[in-house]
């Protein structure tokens, strides 16, 4: 079983972190999310202190937080976690009550049709430096996160400190998760007919660019002026305010916005 924190009483959301991450990053901004939701942050498998137990394919990891989150939540997936949200949304639509992408996207790697994502070479080098020297290359993917932030130097410093609570992904939890970042393509589910998808995007996200919400016009949207690829760390309040907009809490003080 996957391990969880849970804090904070209303309607469920599920956090899921990004790749190589683990949910210790989430602890301050689900302690504020926690005023208006009942929050549930997830470790996924062979991350933080869940073990690893060669789930090697997507949908392994979508039933691995199936089994460990309640039913009919929002799941807010983060970059690697936004893939296994739309994953389990494609494949149990009645099992949430709907996605909400932070930084986030269905399809990682540019292509045919595609020119939202990172070119596939970039990956290619990265599962090179995986290999090679995994401690760096966390270290270079952590610094990727607030490239372009404004005043990235100090969540990159709680993000690094987050990092040490709790021990490093199994090496097979990162090339999974690596391999799932260049090959998902989850773009069909992003328009599933009866289950909302809202996006919530780093204005200066140099992963994810802005311009990605262009393919699906009619999915709700909102930009964190000034934030890079982890908005949660650096403009909490405003991912806060966002989710809020989108998603009263228990004070029911705020409407749902289409």
């Amino acid at each position: 079983m996957l391990y969880t924190d849970t804090c904070g009483e209303g309607p469920e959301l599920v956090l899921l972190h990004g790749w190589g991450m683990h949910s210790g990053i989430w602890q301050d901004w689900a302690g504020e999310l926690g005023q208006w939701f009942q929050v549930t942050a997830v470790d996924l498998p062979g991350h933080g202190n869940s073990a690893w137990s060669d789930e090697c394919e997507l949908q392994d990891w979508v039933q691995a937080v199936q089994q460990v989150v309640p039913q009919h939540a929002w799941w807010v997936g983060w970059s690697l976690g936004g893939l296994v949200a739309l994953a389990a949304a494609a494949h149990d639509p009645g099992g949430m009550r709907g996605v909400l992408l932070l930084a986030g996207t269905p399809k990682f790697v540019s292509g045919p049709g595609w020119s939202y994502g990172v070119d596939a070479a970039v990956f290619d080098q990265f599962g090179r430096q995986l290999e090679a020297d995994a401690e760096r290359a966390l270290a270079r993917f952590l610094s990727l996160q607030m490239r372009g932030c404004a005043g990235g130097a100090d969540p990159l410093r709680r993000l690094r400190a987050a990092m040490k609570l709790r021990p490093t992904a199994h090496p097979d939890a990162l090339r999974a998760g690596l391999r799932f970042l260049q090959r998902a393509d989850q773009r069909h589910a992003m328009q599933l007919a009866d289950l909302p998808v809202r996006w919530l995007l780093g204005e200066r996200d140099t992963l994810i660019p802005v311009s990605v919400s262009g393919a699906f016009p009619d999915i709700p949207v909102q930009y964190v002026e000034g934030a890079g690829h982890a908005p949660f760390l650096s403009h909490p309040q405003r991912c806060s305010a966002a989710i809020r907009h989108w998603l009263p809490g228990r004070t029911g003080d705020l409407h749902a916005s289409s």
